[in-house]
């Protein structure tokens, strides 16, 4: 899976053979970039070889066949929490698309008090705060696989 940029995160973008055409950039929090010629750009929620594709096409108007390297210098953006009972609560970098089995095998499992039954998913959006259930025993099962979402940047992980 690759990594998705996100807010916060700084970027190292260059055009080949193009003084001054060098920079590192911040993602600011509505996911976009500024960048010589390009202007404005959506980077958040693309990849590096996505957001490399968007810069090639705005700038082939002002340079012949650019070539667009970008890479993540310092990545803020994916990070979900996963807090309770599990064996190491804390803060987690959430690398390309990671599910909620994922994001508790991270934080070492369900603790034996845990109520594998109740776990919440708290997810922040621009409407306000949503909170999905998650019972761990059916997932694994297979029976709910649907509970077993995506994480996204910023989500919590509640393991009573």
């Amino acid at each position: 899976m690759s990594y998705l940029i996100g807010p916060g995160d700084v970027l190292s973008i260059s055009v080949w053979k193009e003084e001054g055409m060098q920079q590192e950039v911040l993602v600011r929090p509505d996911g976009e970039i500024t960048f010589p010629l390009a202007g404005e750009i959506k980077a958040g929620g693309l990849t590096t070889k996505a957001l490399s594709d968007e810069l090639v096409k705005k700038l082939r108007k002002y340079i012949p066949h650019p070539s667009v390297t970008v890479s993540v210098l310092r990545s803020v953006s994916n990070k979900i929490y996963v807090i309770g009972k599990v064996n190491r609560p804390g803060e987690y970098t959430a690398t390309g698309y990671m599910d909620v089995l994922q994001a508790l095998t991270m934080a070492g499992g369900l603790t034996p008090y845990a109520e594998s039954d109740e776990i919440k998913i708290i997810r922040r959006t621009e409407t306000g705060t949503k909170m999905k259930l998650f019972d761990y025993d059916e997932v694994v099962s297979g029976e709910r696989l649907d509970m077993n979402i995506i994480l996204q940047a910023g989500d919590t992980v509640v393991v009573p």
